[in-house]
Protein backbone atom coordinates (compact mmCIF):
# COMPACT_ATOMS: atom_id res chain seq x y z
CA UNK A 1 0.00 0.00 0.00
CA UNK A 2 2.34 2.21 0.83
CA UNK A 3 4.28 1.63 -2.95
CA UNK A 4 1.22 2.66 -4.42
CA UNK A 5 0.97 5.53 -2.38
CA UNK A 6 4.39 6.51 -3.59
CA UNK A 7 3.42 6.01 -7.09
CA UNK A 8 0.58 8.04 -7.15
CA UNK A 9 2.11 11.15 -5.56
CA UNK A 10 4.56 10.56 -8.36
CA UNK A 11 2.23 10.37 -11.06
CA UNK A 12 0.74 14.49 -12.49
CA UNK A 13 -3.38 13.97 -11.36
CA UNK A 14 -4.70 13.44 -15.23
CA UNK A 15 -7.95 15.78 -15.88
CA UNK A 16 -10.21 15.15 -18.45
CA UNK A 17 -11.41 18.33 -20.88
CA UNK A 18 -14.39 18.65 -19.84
CA UNK A 19 -13.48 18.98 -15.68
CA UNK A 20 -10.57 21.50 -17.57
CA UNK A 21 -13.07 23.65 -18.61
CA UNK A 22 -15.34 23.40 -15.73
CA UNK A 23 -12.61 25.18 -13.47
CA UNK A 24 -13.00 28.82 -12.37
CA UNK A 25 -9.55 30.26 -13.39
CA UNK A 26 -8.54 33.58 -11.95
CA UNK A 27 -5.12 35.20 -13.57
CA UNK A 28 -5.03 37.85 -11.45
CA UNK A 29 -3.27 41.47 -11.99
CA UNK A 30 -1.41 42.11 -15.32
CA UNK A 31 1.65 43.46 -15.27
CA UNK A 32 3.17 45.73 -17.75
CA UNK A 33 5.89 44.77 -19.82
CA UNK A 34 8.70 47.55 -19.78
CA UNK A 35 11.34 46.49 -22.06
CA UNK A 36 10.07 43.51 -24.38
CA UNK A 37 13.69 43.54 -25.65
CA UNK A 38 14.64 42.16 -21.73
CA UNK A 39 12.40 38.74 -22.68
CA UNK A 40 13.38 38.50 -26.66
CA UNK A 41 17.12 40.10 -26.95
CA UNK A 42 18.54 41.32 -30.24
CA UNK A 43 20.88 39.04 -31.77
CA UNK A 44 24.28 40.50 -32.16
CA UNK A 45 27.08 37.99 -33.10
CA UNK A 46 29.82 40.03 -31.41
CA UNK A 47 27.71 40.16 -28.27
CA UNK A 48 27.48 37.75 -25.81
CA UNK A 49 23.72 36.56 -25.15
CA UNK A 50 22.62 37.84 -21.86
CA UNK A 51 18.79 37.94 -20.47
CA UNK A 52 17.91 40.22 -18.11
CA UNK A 53 14.87 39.67 -15.75
CA UNK A 54 12.96 42.20 -15.33
CA UNK A 55 12.39 43.52 -11.83
CA UNK A 56 9.11 43.20 -10.02
CA UNK A 57 7.21 46.60 -9.58
CA UNK A 58 4.47 46.32 -6.51
CA UNK A 59 2.20 48.60 -8.57
CA UNK A 60 1.32 49.93 -12.09
CA UNK A 61 2.61 53.12 -12.70
CA UNK A 62 1.70 54.52 -16.00
CA UNK A 63 5.03 55.82 -17.51
CA UNK A 64 4.79 59.84 -18.69
CA UNK A 65 4.79 59.83 -22.60
CA UNK A 66 6.63 62.51 -24.63
CA UNK A 67 4.32 65.30 -26.34
CA UNK A 68 4.97 65.00 -30.09
CA UNK A 69 7.17 67.92 -31.66
CA UNK A 70 4.87 70.31 -33.03
CA UNK A 71 4.06 70.14 -36.88
CA UNK A 72 6.66 71.77 -39.13
CA UNK A 73 5.94 74.57 -40.98
CA UNK A 74 4.65 73.67 -44.61
CA UNK A 75 3.87 70.25 -43.38
CA UNK A 76 0.10 70.81 -42.90
CA UNK A 77 -2.85 70.64 -44.79
CA UNK A 78 -4.14 73.86 -43.91
CA UNK A 79 -3.78 77.38 -45.49
CA UNK A 80 0.34 77.63 -43.77
CA UNK A 81 1.07 74.01 -45.55
CA UNK A 82 2.55 76.13 -49.08
CA UNK A 83 3.99 78.88 -46.88
CA UNK A 84 3.78 82.53 -46.53
CA UNK A 85 5.01 85.38 -48.17
CA UNK A 86 6.11 89.22 -47.25
CA UNK A 87 5.62 92.15 -49.58
CA UNK A 88 5.03 95.74 -49.30
CA UNK A 89 3.13 98.06 -51.56
CA UNK A 90 3.03 101.58 -52.68
CA UNK A 91 0.19 103.44 -55.08
CA UNK A 92 2.18 106.30 -56.51
CA UNK A 93 -0.61 108.73 -57.32
CA UNK A 94 1.96 111.55 -58.16
CA UNK A 95 3.85 109.45 -60.66
CA UNK A 96 1.23 107.10 -61.57
CA UNK A 97 2.97 103.98 -60.47
CA UNK A 98 2.30 100.60 -58.75
CA UNK A 99 5.77 100.00 -56.51
CA UNK A 100 5.68 96.02 -55.10
CA UNK A 101 8.24 95.02 -53.25
CA UNK A 102 8.69 91.28 -52.42
CA UNK A 103 10.82 90.79 -49.37
CA UNK A 104 10.44 87.21 -48.28
CA UNK A 105 9.05 83.62 -48.34
CA UNK A 106 9.04 81.43 -45.40
CA UNK A 107 7.88 77.80 -45.08
CA UNK A 108 7.95 77.25 -48.86
CA UNK A 109 6.74 73.48 -49.62
CA UNK A 110 9.48 71.96 -51.88
CA UNK A 111 7.85 70.67 -55.27
CA UNK A 112 8.00 66.92 -56.00
CA UNK A 113 11.43 67.09 -58.30
CA UNK A 114 12.89 68.68 -54.73
CA UNK A 115 14.47 71.82 -56.40
CA UNK A 116 13.82 74.94 -54.04
CA UNK A 117 14.92 77.53 -56.41
CA UNK A 118 12.04 80.25 -57.19
CA UNK A 119 10.83 83.97 -57.84
CA UNK A 120 7.69 85.84 -57.70
CA UNK A 121 5.39 86.74 -60.63
CA UNK A 122 3.05 89.31 -60.19
CA UNK A 123 0.27 90.30 -62.56
CA UNK A 124 -2.72 92.75 -62.51
CA UNK A 125 -6.54 91.29 -62.71
CA UNK A 126 -8.17 92.12 -65.29
CA UNK A 127 -5.70 92.34 -67.78
CA UNK A 128 -3.90 91.37 -70.65
CA UNK A 129 -1.68 88.28 -70.04
CA UNK A 130 2.34 89.39 -70.55
CA UNK A 131 1.43 92.70 -70.56
CA UNK A 132 0.71 92.96 -66.79
CA UNK A 133 3.36 90.26 -65.82
CA UNK A 134 6.42 91.11 -64.06
CA UNK A 135 8.76 88.89 -61.87
CA UNK A 136 11.64 88.60 -59.67
CA UNK A 137 15.01 86.81 -59.92
CA UNK A 138 15.18 83.81 -58.75
CA UNK A 139 16.91 82.85 -55.92
CA UNK A 140 18.56 79.36 -55.44
CA UNK A 141 18.66 76.34 -52.56
CA UNK A 142 16.44 77.58 -49.56
CA UNK A 143 12.94 77.25 -48.32
CA UNK A 144 12.81 80.57 -47.25
CA UNK A 145 14.24 82.70 -49.69
CA UNK A 146 14.73 86.45 -49.55
CA UNK A 147 14.48 88.76 -53.28
CA UNK A 148 14.05 92.41 -51.55
CA UNK A 149 13.33 93.29 -55.03
CA UNK A 150 10.85 95.85 -56.29
CA UNK A 151 8.64 95.48 -59.12
CA UNK A 152 6.81 98.55 -61.14
CA UNK A 153 3.53 98.84 -62.91
CA UNK A 154 3.77 102.18 -64.85
CA UNK A 155 0.39 103.82 -66.00
CA UNK A 156 -1.47 103.14 -63.19
CA UNK A 157 -4.27 105.18 -61.80
CA UNK A 158 -6.68 105.56 -59.31
CA UNK A 159 -9.26 104.20 -61.50
CA UNK A 160 -7.22 101.10 -61.84
CA UNK A 161 -6.92 101.12 -57.60
CA UNK A 162 -10.76 101.08 -57.73
CA UNK A 163 -11.12 98.00 -60.30
CA UNK A 164 -7.86 95.74 -60.16
CA UNK A 165 -6.48 93.19 -57.96
CA UNK A 166 -3.09 92.09 -57.57
CA UNK A 167 -2.08 88.40 -58.15
CA UNK A 168 0.91 86.93 -56.70
CA UNK A 169 2.52 84.00 -57.50
CA UNK A 170 5.40 82.37 -55.87
CA UNK A 171 6.92 80.00 -58.66
CA UNK A 172 10.00 77.39 -59.44
CA UNK A 173 12.19 78.53 -61.46
CA UNK A 174 11.15 77.33 -65.25
CA UNK A 175 14.76 76.40 -66.30
CA UNK A 176 14.49 73.50 -63.73
CA UNK A 177 10.95 72.22 -64.21
CA UNK A 178 10.19 68.86 -65.72
CA UNK A 179 6.92 69.66 -67.16
CA UNK A 180 6.32 72.30 -69.68
CA UNK A 181 3.50 74.09 -67.43
CA UNK A 182 3.86 73.52 -63.74
CA UNK A 183 2.22 74.87 -61.54
CA UNK A 184 2.90 77.33 -58.53
CA UNK A 185 4.14 77.05 -55.48
CA UNK A 186 1.30 79.47 -53.93
CA UNK A 187 -0.37 82.41 -54.92
CA UNK A 188 -2.29 85.08 -53.07
CA UNK A 189 -4.70 88.15 -54.36
CA UNK A 190 -5.02 91.82 -53.04
CA UNK A 191 -7.35 94.33 -54.09
CA UNK A 192 -5.58 97.13 -54.95
CA UNK A 193 -8.96 99.36 -53.69
CA UNK A 194 -7.37 98.90 -49.96
CA UNK A 195 -4.39 100.88 -50.89
CA UNK A 196 -4.24 104.77 -49.40
CA UNK A 197 -2.66 106.94 -52.16
CA UNK A 198 1.21 107.63 -51.59
CA UNK A 199 1.09 105.41 -48.30
CA UNK A 200 3.09 102.11 -48.11
CA UNK A 201 1.64 99.21 -46.79
CA UNK A 202 3.21 95.91 -45.64
CA UNK A 203 1.49 92.48 -45.83
CA UNK A 204 2.86 88.83 -44.40
CA UNK A 205 -0.44 86.32 -46.25
CA UNK A 206 0.12 82.86 -46.17
CA UNK A 207 -0.12 81.29 -50.10
CA UNK A 208 -2.86 79.34 -51.52
CA UNK A 209 -3.53 76.92 -53.93
CA UNK A 210 -3.56 77.83 -57.62
CA UNK A 211 -7.45 78.56 -58.70
CA UNK A 212 -7.88 76.76 -61.98
CA UNK A 213 -11.28 77.48 -64.29
CA UNK A 214 -12.40 74.34 -66.42
CA UNK A 215 -12.22 74.99 -69.92
CA UNK A 216 -15.12 75.62 -72.61
CA UNK A 217 -16.81 71.82 -73.69
CA UNK A 218 -15.48 72.80 -76.98
CA UNK A 219 -12.06 72.26 -76.18
CA UNK A 220 -12.80 69.42 -74.19
CA UNK A 221 -12.50 67.19 -76.95
CA UNK A 222 -8.84 67.90 -77.82
CA UNK A 223 -6.72 64.83 -77.21
CA UNK A 224 -4.18 65.80 -74.69
CA UNK A 225 -5.58 69.58 -73.54
CA UNK A 226 -6.11 69.77 -70.17
CA UNK A 227 -9.73 69.96 -68.91
CA UNK A 228 -8.29 72.76 -66.32
CA UNK A 229 -6.26 76.00 -67.24
CA UNK A 230 -4.94 79.25 -64.94
CA UNK A 231 -7.42 82.21 -64.07
CA UNK A 232 -7.06 84.63 -66.52
CA UNK A 233 -9.48 87.49 -67.18
CA UNK A 234 -9.62 89.58 -70.03
CA UNK A 235 -10.17 93.48 -69.84
CA UNK A 236 -13.25 94.87 -70.44
CA UNK A 237 -13.07 98.04 -72.56
CA UNK A 238 -9.58 98.80 -72.24
CA UNK A 239 -7.48 96.23 -73.85
CA UNK A 240 -5.04 97.78 -76.37
CA UNK A 241 -2.46 99.51 -73.67
CA UNK A 242 -1.39 102.99 -72.29
CA UNK A 243 1.16 105.60 -73.33
CA UNK A 244 2.87 108.37 -71.09
CA UNK A 245 3.33 111.87 -73.59
CA UNK A 246 4.89 115.26 -72.38
CA UNK A 247 4.31 118.46 -73.96
CA UNK A 248 5.73 121.61 -73.55
CA UNK A 249 5.98 124.84 -75.67
CA UNK A 250 8.93 126.21 -76.10
CA UNK A 251 9.01 130.15 -76.23
CA UNK A 252 13.07 130.39 -77.07
CA UNK A 253 13.00 127.87 -79.73
CA UNK A 254 9.14 128.88 -80.63
CA UNK A 255 7.40 125.64 -81.07
CA UNK A 256 6.32 122.64 -79.22
CA UNK A 257 8.40 119.78 -77.77
CA UNK A 258 6.31 116.16 -77.85
CA UNK A 259 8.29 113.17 -75.67
CA UNK A 260 7.33 110.01 -76.06
CA UNK A 261 8.32 108.25 -72.69
CA UNK A 262 6.84 104.64 -72.28
CA UNK A 263 4.05 102.47 -72.96
CA UNK A 264 2.65 100.04 -70.39
CA UNK A 265 0.31 97.22 -71.09
CA UNK A 266 0.08 97.30 -74.47
CA UNK A 267 -1.92 94.15 -76.63
CA UNK A 268 0.47 91.47 -77.80
CA UNK A 269 0.57 91.50 -81.64
CA UNK A 270 3.24 88.20 -82.25
CA UNK A 271 2.45 84.59 -82.14
CA UNK A 272 4.95 84.47 -79.42
CA UNK A 273 2.88 86.85 -77.00
CA UNK A 274 4.41 89.89 -76.84
CA UNK A 275 4.85 93.16 -79.71
CA UNK A 276 7.77 94.92 -80.99
CA UNK A 277 6.03 98.28 -80.75
CA UNK A 278 7.16 102.16 -82.20
CA UNK A 279 5.41 105.10 -81.89
CA UNK A 280 4.34 107.31 -84.84
CA UNK A 281 3.43 111.53 -84.98
CA UNK A 282 1.98 112.80 -87.11
CA UNK A 283 0.17 116.65 -87.14
CA UNK A 284 -2.96 117.42 -88.58
CA UNK A 285 -3.26 119.16 -91.11
CA UNK A 286 -0.31 119.08 -92.60
CA UNK A 287 0.65 122.53 -94.31
CA UNK A 288 4.18 121.36 -96.10
CA UNK A 289 6.34 121.47 -92.94
CA UNK A 290 7.39 118.18 -91.54
CA UNK A 291 4.93 116.92 -89.23
CA UNK A 292 5.66 113.35 -89.34
CA UNK A 293 8.03 111.14 -86.83
CA UNK A 294 8.69 107.71 -85.61
CA UNK A 295 10.72 106.44 -82.44
CA UNK A 296 12.76 103.68 -82.58
CA UNK A 297 11.32 99.66 -82.36
CA UNK A 298 11.42 97.92 -79.18
CA UNK A 299 11.80 94.16 -79.75
CA UNK A 300 9.74 91.78 -77.54
CA UNK A 301 7.94 93.78 -75.28
CA UNK A 302 4.30 94.90 -73.87
CA UNK A 303 5.95 97.79 -71.40
CA UNK A 304 8.25 99.67 -73.45
CA UNK A 305 10.34 102.82 -72.65
CA UNK A 306 11.81 105.56 -75.55
CA UNK A 307 11.92 108.76 -74.19
CA UNK A 308 12.47 110.19 -77.17
CA UNK A 309 11.43 113.90 -78.12
CA UNK A 310 10.27 115.42 -80.87
CA UNK A 311 9.61 119.22 -82.30
CA UNK A 312 6.85 121.27 -84.19
CA UNK A 313 8.03 124.56 -85.46
CA UNK A 314 5.11 126.98 -85.29
CA UNK A 315 3.02 129.87 -82.95
CA UNK A 316 0.86 128.52 -80.45
CA UNK A 317 -2.28 129.96 -82.25
CA UNK A 318 -1.97 128.00 -84.99
CA UNK A 319 -0.28 124.99 -82.99
CA UNK A 320 -3.66 125.31 -80.97
CA UNK A 321 -5.45 124.42 -84.38
CA UNK A 322 -4.03 121.47 -85.52
CA UNK A 323 -4.44 117.93 -83.99
CA UNK A 324 -1.61 115.64 -82.89
CA UNK A 325 -2.15 112.12 -83.37
CA UNK A 326 0.02 109.45 -82.28
CA UNK A 327 -0.61 105.90 -82.95
CA UNK A 328 1.56 102.78 -81.51
CA UNK A 329 2.52 99.45 -84.31
CA UNK A 330 3.95 96.40 -83.92
CA UNK A 331 6.74 96.00 -86.46
CA UNK A 332 6.99 93.20 -88.40
CA UNK A 333 9.64 92.62 -90.81
CA UNK A 334 8.51 91.74 -94.58
CA UNK A 335 5.00 92.49 -94.06
CA UNK A 336 2.36 95.27 -93.07
CA UNK A 337 2.89 96.77 -89.65
CA UNK A 338 0.52 95.61 -87.20
CA UNK A 339 -1.60 98.63 -85.69
CA UNK A 340 -2.21 98.36 -81.87
CA UNK A 341 -3.61 101.84 -80.51
CA UNK A 342 -3.71 105.10 -80.89
CA UNK A 343 -4.47 108.74 -79.49
CA UNK A 344 -5.61 112.50 -80.23
CA UNK A 345 -4.56 115.53 -78.71
CA UNK A 346 -6.65 118.51 -79.76
CA UNK A 347 -8.86 121.52 -78.31
CA UNK A 348 -11.61 119.32 -79.76
CA UNK A 349 -11.16 115.98 -78.25
CA UNK A 350 -12.60 116.04 -75.25
CA UNK A 351 -11.78 114.38 -72.07
CA UNK A 352 -7.79 114.34 -70.44
CA UNK A 353 -6.72 114.58 -74.24
CA UNK A 354 -8.00 117.87 -74.62
CA UNK A 355 -6.93 119.37 -71.21
CA UNK A 356 -3.49 118.07 -71.60
CA UNK A 357 -3.47 120.14 -75.29
CA UNK A 358 -4.48 123.33 -74.28
CA UNK A 359 -2.94 123.74 -70.85
CA UNK A 360 0.57 122.70 -72.27
CA UNK A 361 -0.30 125.46 -75.14
CA UNK A 362 -2.08 127.89 -72.68
CA UNK A 363 1.33 127.65 -70.55
CA UNK A 364 4.80 128.77 -71.96
CA UNK A 365 7.85 126.46 -70.95
CA UNK A 366 5.78 124.56 -68.48
CA UNK A 367 6.11 120.78 -68.98
CA UNK A 368 3.64 118.55 -68.70
CA UNK A 369 3.28 114.82 -68.60
CA UNK A 370 -0.13 112.53 -68.87
CA UNK A 371 -1.06 109.22 -69.47
CA UNK A 372 -3.47 108.51 -72.55
CA UNK A 373 -5.22 105.22 -72.99
CA UNK A 374 -5.15 103.89 -76.48
CA UNK A 375 -8.03 103.67 -78.39
CA UNK A 376 -8.21 102.08 -82.04
CA UNK A 377 -10.66 104.33 -83.52
CA UNK A 378 -7.72 106.50 -84.50
CA UNK A 379 -6.35 104.15 -87.19
CA UNK A 380 -8.59 106.12 -89.71
CA UNK A 381 -7.13 109.57 -89.10
CA UNK A 382 -3.49 107.94 -88.25
CA UNK A 383 -3.54 106.80 -92.41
Amino acid sequence: MAGTAAVSRRRPQRVSMQEHMAIDVSPGPIRPIHLISDYFPHFYPFAEHTLRTPEPHSAVTPTPQPEPDPEPEGDSDDSTALGTLEFTLLFDADNSALHCTAHRAKGLKPPASGSVDTYVKASLLPGAGKASQLRTRTVRGTRGPIWEETLTYHGFTRQDAGRKTLRLCVCEDPRLRRRRRAPPLGELRVPLRKLVPNRARSFDVCLEKQKLTKRPKSLDTARGMSLYEEEEEAAAGEDRGRILLSLCYSSRRGGLLVGVLRCAHLAPMDANGYSDPFVRLFLHPNVGKRSKYKTSVRKKTLNPEFNEEFFYAGPREELAQKTLLVSVWDYDLGTADDFIGGVQLSSQAGGECQWHWCECLGCSDHRLELWHPLDSASLQLSD
